[in-house]
């Protein structure tokens, strides 16, 4: 069997334009929309939420010419929802996948929607809604994005290492007013609170010699924003293309190289599920900035094991963040996520 199809790479020379790249990219190979955020009910609970949606092609790995098997589906959809109940210390996640085929699920060209059975997210430019159910937990969420999009890396092509094509075209909305409905265990409550969305797409991002990835997003109480990425090589070491950005208060960014910060690990957690070894607290340096600022999960427990989906165990959670930004305190909150903990991750 011979495919007729090639995925393009990320590579430079693409200007990113909004909101035409909220939508979906079906001439890459792989395409993720991601929204994390912190949530207060009216009681006065509070949540940190997760909600992703993937898109992975494989149109490549099929014959277009043999007219004896047409093409019925050229790519796989997957989700993820979770929540983080912080008072309880409660880890609840939900997951879905689906075939792009008899419109189970999909995800628009020619406006904001993607969709994994009734899970979808859609919206413009600025506003988006978020709509996840599933076995006595869900959420209804409209997001209004209060700055620009955050183009990261190099005019939003970000390098995950050396060579053509390890990269992706990644951008984020920093910070998102949210508010809307949670339910959990059948019990449906008002919230409001803060929400980060990440967006990227690609065909080639990890080398061989690279098993994983750490990710972080904090938002600042002083309206600045701070992402960075380490790439972890087998060896053990950081790859040098691992960067990051800061987004000041006025919506401005600042482009980090990995010469630029430091980031440190002060405690870690084995998972009983999954017997990964995680690091769990971690303090991070931007001398440059003036920055100093600590990690903390909300707990240590959230662990997404997705047997029924994308098939990768990973840590993604909730964290406070604490420290000092050019000698004044700034506390915080964030995500954070780790990849290759439990396996090489492949993508």
């Amino acid at each position: 069997m011979a495919a007729s199809f090639t995925y393009q790479l990320a590579l430079p020379g693409r200007k990113l334009t909004f909101p035409a790249d909220h939508y979906s990219h079906p001439d890459f190979r792989t395409e993720w929309w991601y929204y994390t955020g912190h949530l207060e009910t009216e009681s006065g609970k509070h949540y940190g939420y997760q909600v992703t949606f993937f898109r992975f092609g494989v149109r490549d790995r099929q014959d277009e010419n043999n007219k004896d098997h047409p093409i019925i589906f050229t790519d796989l959809y997957m989700a993820h929802f979770a929540l983080s109940d912080i008072e309880q210390k409660r880890f609840h996640f939900r997951e879905r996948i689906n075939r792009g085929f008899d419109n189970k699920a999909g995800a628009a060209t020619g406006r904001y929607l993607v969709w994994n059975e009734d899970w979808k997210v859609e919206g413009d430019g600025e506003k988006h809604a978020i709509q996840v159910s599933d076995r006595g937990m869900a959420l209804r969420l409209a997001l209004r994005s209060l700055k620009p999009p955050v183009l990261h890396g190099l005019n939003g092509l970000s390098p995950k290492g050396e060579g053509e094509g390890h990269a992706s075209y990644y951008y984020s909305l920093t910070r998102m007013r949210t508010d809307g409905e949670i339910t959990v265990d059948g019990n449906k409550e008002k919230v409001r609170g803060l929400s980060w969305m990440d967006h990227e797409f690609g065909s080639n991002q990890l080398r061989e010699d690279q098993v994983g990835w750490d990710w972080f997003s904090i938002q600042l109480e002083n309206n600045t924003e701070l992402m960075l990425y380490l790439m972890r090589r087998k060896n053990g070491s950081i790859d040098p293309y691992s960067s990051g950005t800061i987004v000041q208060a006025d919506g401005t960014t600042k482009h980090l190289a990995r010469k630029d910060f430091r980031i440190d690990v002060s405690d870690r957690w084995k998972s009983p599920k999954s017997g990964a070894d995680y690091p769990m607290k971690w303090k991070v340096s931007i001398p440059g900035e003036e920055m100093e600022l600590e990690m903390t999960p909300v707990f240590p427990e959230q662990e997404l094991i997705t047997n029924r989906s994308t098939r990768v165990t990973y840590w993604e959670g909730a964290v406070q963040v604490q420290g000092t930004l050019r000698n004044k305190p700034v506390p915080g909150k964030g995500y954070v996520e780790m990849t290759g903990y439990a396996g090489r991750l492949r993508f």
